[in-house]
């Protein structure tokens, strides 16, 4: 296994990339307009990540809604869609979430040709393994239930496993050895960049106002009702205003006025130095904390649990990283002399039973897409879909009816932690 060989090294300025910039790619049209804000918007959208895009491309495509503004306080997909590790997945034990992140996947199947965009969708299987007598029992529960809601999962042997990632660790001294594990495989991975340029080609094609460095300081009221936001760039109105900012949400929440179940928290990962081709899988072991996959780049991408306090430091803990450095090289001895090349954090939105929230919020005219936790990206279709139709229509889509803030006084929560043991 080597690296794929570097070309001499030359230098550049910042000055002589804008020049080849601006002489290589003259001839090349914008993929949206960047627009001036309006003073009035049928809908504004907070958040130009994919879960703001999708939403603001969903209004103008199933709504015919284009008067809308995406306001996106530093550049498009710069938060948490260009800081994540780009897993989509429906592996889900309850009914509820079945169905919210098949529909995900689903739109991911086909979203390349609904954008015109490549986002190079590899459905190459999301594999998850088991170490112990207990893993195997909570993954036979685990697929089952998938089975049951219709959801494609099959159990796998240590052989089977062996066979999909031959560069596991099968010694027989292991540590942590692999009796088996089941995958996933409509599962796979995207690329986040693509997701965001593509929802925001196709927004802007019909209509959509499309705002950079345009951060929210405040919300406009009438009574207690908002009626707009205050920004950086001065005052918008609007008739409905939408949240889809992530780790920032209970931020907004707090300008609007009202307090959300939500705590933000770091989640690291980093990518290797790219190699040839070596993980044929999105590999994840629960009970390491960790998961690997291989980017179109050939750089290994790995990912870890959450840092054990709230942060908004997009950087991320040594004690995580150096856990999931540790747990790389012990299920993946063959990888152990690769150079790590990058390592970042992304903000992301837990709640109690690490499930979305999806709808109206207790402020009049304020919505809101949150709560996806580590998990945000697969879920950019179906979080668009939902908070566009609830926007348009004044109802809930049937697929967010059960993720409704209501929920944390009524106490029908859905903890999908306790129930698949996952984060997210």
């Amino acid at each position: 296994m080597k690296p794929h060989p570097t070309p001499a090294r030359k230098r550049y300025s910042a000055r002589n990339l804008f020049a080849a910039a601006r002489t290589g790619h003259s001839d090349w049209a914008p993929a949206w307009r960047e627009a001036e804000p309006k003073p009035h918007y049928d809908v504004i959208v907070i958040g130009g990540g994919g879960h703001g895009l999708a939403t603001a491309y969903y209004l103008a495509k199933n709504h015919g809604i284009t008067n809308v503004a995406v306001l996106e306080a530093g550049w498009i997909g710069g938060g948490n869609t260009g800081r994540n590790t780009t897993i989509v997945r429906s592996n889900y034990l309850y009914p509820e979430s079945a169905r919210l992140y098949d529909f995900s996947v689903q739109q991911y199947e086909q979203l390349s040709n609904a954008l015109n965009f490549n986002i190079m969708f590899s459905q190459r299987g999301v594999l998850t393994l088991a170490h112990s007598r207990h893993d195997l029992d909570a993954q036979s529960r685990w697929a089952n239930a998938m089975l049951c809601n219709g959801i494609d999962a099959e159990l796998l042997d240590a052989r089977q496993v062996q066979a999909l990632e031959p560069r596991l660790n099968f010694s027989a001294d292991a540590r942590f050895p692999i009796l088996g594990g089941f995958i996933q495989r409509r599962g796979g991975s995207a690329r986040h960049d693509a997701v965001a340029w593509g929802y925001a080609r196709g927004a802007s094609a019909m209509g959509v106002d499309i705002v950079q460095n345009c951060a929210v300081t405040g919300f406009l009221k009438k009574g207690n009702t908002v009626v707009g936001v205050s920004t950086k760039r001065g005052e918008i109105r609007a008739d409905k205003v939408a949240l889809a900012v992530a780790g920032h949400s209970s931020v907004l929440a707090g300008l609007a006025g009202f307090q959300l179940p939500v705590t933000s928290y770091a989640l690291q990962a980093m990518v290797s130095e790219p190699v040839k081709p070596v993980l044929n899988t999105v590999t994840l072991s629960p009970s390491l904390g960790a998961y690997w996959s291989q980017s179109d780049k050939g750089e290994v991408v790995i990912g870890g649990a959450l840092d054990h306090f709230p942060s908004y430091a997009q950087r991320g803990s040594f004690e995580v990283m150096q856990h999931v450095v540790a747990a790389s090289v012990e299920m993946f001895p063959s990888l152990g002399r690769l150079r790590l090349l990058r390592q970042w954090a992304g903000i992301v939105d837990v709640v109690q039973d690490s499930s979305p929230i999806i709808g109206a919020t207790p402020v009049p005219g304020l919505f809101i897409n949150c709560g996806w936790g580590t998990g945000g990206f697969k879920a950019i279709p179906v979080g668009g879909w939902t908070l566009a139709h609830v926007l348009a229509t004044g109802r809930n889509h049937e697929l967010a009816e059960p993720f409704q803030l209501q929920r944390f006084h009524t106490g029908r929560l859905i903890d999908e932690a306790a129930a698949a043991g996952i984060a997210h």
